[in-house]
């Protein structure tokens, strides 16, 4: 892994989020791929789990934000605006000189912070301390935006989540996928919808697989959609034709 990351193997993938009323691309969620020469595809838990347990975190994580960072100057400088997304794990959270790199890789690639969101899954954020909280509210005064991931597989507090600085909810695909053959999932993701409103959160569907769930979501009133009906993470030169693609449809 840290030969990888040192030679630039890991490669990028982008996953489209999508306004769910007219299904404009509005920003992308960055995931690193890696090939093995050896071992082939290497799964991004397994290289994840490896990194947190060797002490090359921080780069990994690095090596994606910078990336990403790269892409979004670009598509600015196109006049083809993205937010992008990276997901960070629950040990960066509780290291006190993130912020500010991300405030220098910032400056360096010429990114307003609003278009950055990093993703954190509930477990991460909601772990019944207050150990994540400086990291995350130095991040918001940065003014990065910050998303609970995977949110509805915990079980933590409703009440928690009002204490935390963050913008964005992401329903877990779990209750999404199921939402148009079970009541019970279509009642939970109504309640994280309504709640989140609630609260000035924006919420972002993960695993929409179905126009009827498009549907049933956009009668909720969600407002942002991820998944395999819209498009898989795709390499970055087939991001851009599949975005070719949707502007000339328009």
């Amino acid at each position: 892994l840290r030969r990888a990351i040192d030679n630039d193997d890991l490669e990028i993938y982008f996953q489209p989020k999508v306004a769910l009323a007219d299904r404009r691309l509005i920003g992308v969620e960055c995931l690193a791929r890696w090939e093995h020469p050896a071992h082939g595809a290497v799964s991004p838990e397994d290289f994840v789990a490896v990194a947190e347990h060797t002490g090359q975190l921080g780069r990994l994580t690095e090596a994606v934000l910078k990336e990403g960072l790269r892409r979004c100057r670009d598509w600015e400088a196109a006049d083809h605006p993205l937010s992008i997304a990276v997901n960070l794990s629950a040990r960066t959270l509780i290291d006190p000189d993130f912020p500010t790199r991300v405030q220098e890789l910032l400056q360096e690639y010429g990114v307003a912070p609003h278009r950055l969101t990093f993703e954190i899954k509930e477990q991460g954020v909601l772990d019944g301390t207050d150990r994540p909280m400086p990291t995350l509210r130095r991040l918001r005064d940065i003014g990065v935006r910050l998303s609970v991931d995977d949110f509805g597989t915990g079980y933590s507090s409703l009440s928690y989540l009002r204490r935390l600085p963050v913008n964005e909810i992401k329903v877990d695909r779990s209750f999404v996928q199921g939402m148009a053959t079970d009541p019970g999932d279509l009642a939970i993701v109504n309640a994280v919808v309504t709640l989140s409103q609630q609260f000035g959160l924006t919420v972002v569907a993960e695993g929409v697989e179905s126009e009827l769930t498009l549907e049933l979501l956009q009668d909720i009133g969600c407002e942002v959609g991820q998944g395999f009906l819209f498009s898989r993470p795709l390499p970055y030169e087939r991001l851009e034709a599949w975005f070719s693609a949707q502007t000339e449809t328009e």
